[in-house]
């Protein structure tokens, strides 16, 4: 936070440059439902930190979260420190046309688009935290009993709600059933009871559900074999808003399932014959949010990781990246605008101010004073002096 020193050309010397980092001002914050405490209070604390002011909108599909927060706010801040405004999308509507200092918005990236469109009308800068279609990369050499458990606990982890959540899996051709199965026995061990676990994840309401269902039907009807990895008979029950761990195999462009983000406990499962066609494969779409590679080859790895761009990246093991406090969070392209987390938000909501300071009667702008041909005069004396 304190003013750092920069080095000056010598041709300016006594003179001195510092960067001051300054607040930006007010910063509105519009988060998600799926995290909504992790994904409002922690930016908000990067916000604070920097010394900014903050309106704060929850999802209305946490409300009880969003009235809580509110409440708990209100007794720790006054309202022109921190505020939190509730409401529907109308609302988060209005607030990305205010002429904030600066806008975090966390959510889809058709959402995004629209807040991004209303912010500049103010030239409000902005930072995206959208998604896509995270891919994993298995390697050949990839060691399943590893591998497997880690994909799937990703992958099903609040039930595929989760913006870095593995979209698909691009697995090698000859291993592609030993990974379907290897992944029906990782689910039934996480979740015996299947989509009925106590412990397995609702979809958040239905809406969303029905969106899901009729991904994995139109997958269905063009062709896709579609694997309900849980005990036969085991179907989505929209009373539970719960769908079983499913895979769809044979996925194609032509299927929605490969054309939106999913969101949800479905995994496409797309075979490839070597890695320079998973690479195309991958490099083929937006440039997602999220990469997972798993594998033991390093040349491999590095390969993946020089020749694919991506928001941030876990070798071994998925959505980790995102926990880490000295790495930044954020996207690329259509999966976001800007990353913070730890300094990297702190830097994110500053404004780095740039102080040039001229010390002593001597100050650099006088070479380049009137009469036009002083500063190539100095020149020459400099080199007739030093020749």
């Amino acid at each position: 936070m304190r003013p750092r020193r920069v080095e000056t050309a010598p041709a300016f010397w006594p003179a001195s440059g510092r960067i001051v980092t300054q607040p930006l001002g007010v910063v509105g914050i519009i988060s998600p439902w799926n995290y909504p405490l992790y994904l409002c209070a922690g930016p908000l604390v990067e916000v604070l930190a920097a010394g900014n002011r903050a309106l704060v909108k929850p999802s209305e599909l946490t409300p009880a979260f969003s009235d809580y927060l509110a409440k708990a706010v209100g007794e720790f801040f006054r309202e022109d420190e921190v505020a939190v405004a509730t409401g529907g999308p109308d609302l988060a509507e209005a607030m990305s046309a205010l002429p904030f200092d600066h806008l975090l918005f966390t959510g889809s990236t058709a959402v995004g688009r629209l807040v991004a469109q209303a912010a500049a009308k103010n030239l409000t800068p902005v930072t995206l935290e959208l998604g896509g279609k995270s891919p994993v990369i298995v390697d050949e050499d990839a060691d399943f009993g590893r591998a497997v458990p880690r994909i799937t606990w990703g992958k099903l982890f609040n039930a595929g709600q989760t913006c870095i959540a593995p979209d698909y899996a691009l697995v090698p051709a000859r291993r592609l059933e030993e990974f379907v199965e290897a992944v029906r026995r990782t689910a039934a061990s996480f979740y015996p009871g299947s989509s009925g676990d106590p412990a397995y994840t609702s979809i958040v309401n239905d809406r969303h559900f029905a969106r899901l269902t009729a991904l994995v039907e139109d997958a269905r009807s063009k062709g896709a074999r579609v694997i309900e990895v849980a005990p036969d008979g085991v179907r989505p029950d929209p009373t539970a808003r719960k769908i079983p761990p499913t895979l769809v195999l044979g996925a194609d462009a032509t299927m929605r399932v490969m054309q939106e983000e999913i969101f949800g406990p479905v995994l496409p499962v797309v075979p490839y014959e070597g890695i320079e066609d998973a690479l195309r494969f991958v490099n083929a779409g937006d440039r997602p949010l999220a990469l997972y590679w798993f594998g033991k080859d390093g040349a491999r790895r590095d390969e993946v990781l020089a020749r694919t761009i991506s928001g941030g990246v876990t070798v071994n093991d998925c959505m980790l990246h995102v926990v880490q406090g000295n790495l930044p969070f954020g996207g690329v392209g259509p999966s976001g605008i800007g990353a913070y987390h730890g300094e990297h938000g702190f830097r994110r909501f500053s404004h780095e101010k740039a102080v040039f300071q001229v010390r002593g009667p001597f100050g650099g702008s006088f070479l380049f004073h009137p009469p036009v041909g002083r500063l190539a005069e100095w020149a020459r004396k400099l080199l007739r002096f030093l020749g």
